[in-house]
């Protein structure tokens, strides 16, 4: 089955460059959980697909990006558990049950997020931009430690595997080895409306929100009265406020 999804992803590779950020879109390969229980290994995948396209070469990239966390958390066998830049473990996080339950749950009132959480909760798998903005969510949004996202995220992927999960929750919180720390912050509305344009994301996995334009699903909050009341959207009833302010 391994080598099928293989076989399958040579058919959409060379798109990979112009795909990969669209959640909506078929645009990745779906090969993590296979790499992470060892059906294939990296090199036989990089064998079959090769660098001599753009979208090829990118995704090889991608490959090598993975392997770097193993010899990491080899080196840092703490790295789930510590800062690997320790100076980043005094930074004072919010202990917010209702905030990280809001999170966990897909309710953040915020689409973007709420669809990759409940994309996360059916599937065990979750597209990697979107992994990304729900990461910097948790953090930079809600002030909740980085480790609370990194241990929910280890218990519900079917690619779970300690060196990724740990070491891109720290490359998302700015507590590990990338020169962008703190400041980088990702806006989930801005995020939304580049990657997800039509909200096809947002309605299949938030479809309380399906009836809005394509212009207001990302931010249903900033929707016009009668834009709501078409799509039967009462904030606060049908779907959550936003539990903070950007």
């Amino acid at each position: 089955a391994a080598l099928d999804r293989l076989a399958a992803w040579l058919e959409r590779v060379d798109r990979y460059d112009d795909d990969r950020d669209a959640p909506a879109v078929e645009g990745t390969s779906s090969l993590s959980a296979a790499l992470r229980f060892g059906l294939l290994s990296p090199r036989h995948v990089l064998a079959v697909v090769g660098d001599h396209t753009p979208g090829r070469a990118g995704f090889s990239r991608q490959l090598a990006w993975r392997d770097w966390y193993a010899p990491l958390t080899a080196d840092l066998p703490h790295i789930a558990r510590r800062a690997i830049r320790p100076e980043y473990d005094a930074a004072g996080w919010r202990h917010d049950p209702a905030d990280l339950a809001a999170w966990q749950e897909g309710r953040t009132g915020y689409p973007i997020v709420d669809a990759g959480m409940r994309q996360l909760a059916a599937t065990g798998w979750m597209h990697n931009r979107v992994r990304m903005i729900v990461g910097s969510f948790l953090v930079k949004d809600l002030l909740i430690d980085w480790r609370e996202g990194e241990r929910w995220f280890r218990h519900q992927l079917v690619d779970a595997d300690i060196p990724q999960n740990a070491g891109n929750w720290q490359w998302v919180a700015g507590t590990g080895t990338d020169a962008a720390p703190y400041f980088r912050i990702f806006n989930p509305v801005a995020q939304s409306r580049t990657h997800d344009p039509r909200g096809a994301y947002i309605r299949r996995w938030v479809p309380e929100l399906a009836g809005l334009p394509d212009a207001a699903v990302h931010a249903p909050w900033e929707a016009r009265p009668l834009d709501l009341a078409a799509a039967g959207v009462v904030l606060g009833e049908t779907y959550p406020h936003p539990v903070v302010d950007h």
